[in-house]
């Protein structure tokens, strides 16, 4: 929990800026001021963000107000940017957050690769800000513009196959296939996808008829923090393929587990599927031809010491996979956390 301020504070000023710049790169700065101050470096949130400005544009100006009736027809539209931003604004000022982002979240769920995975973590941090502090209204318009770019960049992945069944969530990540055709950005190579491995196994999945509402929740919360954690761990012997693209695989799944507590819980088993499809989606993209092969020397350094490394790093992947990284919390976690800090170039 924040006592200091500084995270409201920060959220007024990056309010003034739209989710992107340049027409496609994402607007890090709330999700990356968030997990500054989560870890106790709050200190360093406005320097970082005064560093950070020139990557921020002027949220762009509404076109034309989303209509209840008609939301469909302006879902994946970048250019409704603002105009689902204030929808979301006037939606969290009239009832409450958690309503809301319940009616929402099965309708952007499909939608969870848009925006190369970032609008979901925007909404991660967001939520667990809102869980765990004092609801205040910079972090309830930070919910609605999260929402927002997530509806307007809203992007389901194509119709997939399906390969051989994978015993593990770290098994699955290693039987993706990767997008032969690596032209392009994550939007032109997400749409060469496939096939994924089946995971969780069919049978052993959250959706058994057999099985009670409360088992098939619990089941779906244990396979994503599995999910999570060999993601997680993957970053330490694969993140060179592409280091900063990598750690979406990461902090897209880590962003539903965060918000499933918000959810009710028959969305749960659901969540589970869209954050699998969402890391694999990625690995598939992004994933090196061989992981290292060379030991991987454990770190000595305890968790508040990496992330503290990690502010004075600067980038803000590094901030937010060194975030999801301390989640999970083991030895492999944190050395793949040192490793985000090598790979990643520092952010002046």
């Amino acid at each position: 929990m924040d006592t200091t301020g500084t995270l409201d504070e920060a959220l007024d000023r990056i309010h003034l800026s739209g989710p992107e710049r340049h027409g496609w790169l994402s607007n890090h700065a709330p999700m990356a001021v968030e997990a500054l101050v989560r870890h106790g470096q709050a200190r360093s949130v406005h320097p970082w963000v005064d560093r950070y400005r020139h990557k921020l544009e002027e949220m762009p100006s509404p076109t034309d107000p989303i209509a209840p009736a008609d939301w469909r027809e302006a879902l994946g539209d970048p250019r409704r940017i603002a105009d689902w931003a204030q929808h979301f604004e006037r939606e969290v000022a009239e009832r409450p957050w958690r309503e809301v982002l319940a009616e929402w979240w099965p309708r952007l769920l499909p939608g969870i690769a848009g925006g190369a995975t970032h609008p979901v973590i925007r909404v991660g941090h967001s939520v667990r800000t809102l869980l765990s502090g004092t609801q205040t209204s910079p972090r309830t318009v930070e919910l609605a513009h999260a929402l927002g770019y997530w509806a307007a960049r809203h992007a389901p992945l194509p119709p997939l196959g399906h390969l051989e069944v994978a015993p593990s969530a770290a098994s699955a990540l290693d039987l993706v296939p990767p997008v032969v055709d690596r032209s392009g950005g994550i939007e032109q190579r997400l749409e060469r996808l496939t096939a994924f491995p089946q995971w969780p196994a069919p049978g052993a999945s959250t959706d058994g008829a057999s099985e009670s509402a409360t088992a098939i929740a619990d089941t779906a919360r244990e396979r994503l923090v599995e999910l999570v954690t060999a993601a997680t761990h993957r970053y330490a012997t694969h993140g060179h393929g592409e280091p900063v693209m990598l750690v979406h695989a990461a902090t897209a799944p880590n962003a539903v587990l965060r918000t499933l507590p918000a959810l009710p819980r028959e969305l749960w088993a659901s969540s589970l599927s869209a954050a699998w499809a969402a890391s694999a989606a990625v690995t598939a993209a992004y994933t090196p031809a061989a992981g290292t092969t060379a030991p991987l020397p454990t770190t000595r350094l305890d968790p508040a010491e990496i992330f503290a490394r990690a502010a004075d790093h600067g980038d803000d992947h590094t901030i937010k996979f060194t975030d999801t990284a301390l989640d999970v919390g083991d030895d492999l976690a944190l050395t793949a956390a040192v490793r985000s800090i090598e790979l990643n170039v520092p952010f002046r």
